[in-house]
């Protein structure tokens, strides 16, 4: 006698928990982005001249510039400054997402597929 397809000893049940799982997973996924979304990041550069910040929604809230940085005979040195402090502070606010991320996943590499 054949034997019939399917899944012997209960797999919908374990599906079940599998989906509980993954629809928890992604619960905590999204209340962490809005979590990171409302952090700040700062970067300096040019030895504190020039303070950047941006959120994890990766939005410039800030630009804070000293006055002695600011040379009207040299305004490629203030862009570019201002340039690597947003570069920076975009660098550390991707770094804090894919560590959640890291975080949120690190699970997954149980799975036999």
């Amino acid at each position: 006698m054949a034997k019939r397809g399917g899944f012997p000893g209960g797999m919908p049940g374990n599906m079940n928990n599998l989906m509980k799982q993954a629809q928890r997973m992604q619960r905590q996924m999204e209340e962490s982005q809005k979590e990171l979304e409302t952090k700040e990041f700062t970067a300096k550069a040019g030895g504190g001249a020039v303070e950047v910040t941006v959120t994890g929604k990766k939005e410039v809230t800030k630009v804070i510039l000293s006055p002695e940085v600011v040379d009207p005979d040299d305004i490629e040195m203030l862009q570019d400054l201002i340039m690597a402090a947003t570069n920076e502070a975009m660098r550390m606010a991707d770094e804090a997402s894919a560590a959640m991320m890291g975080s949120m996943t690190g699970g997954l590499g149980g799975f036999p597929f």
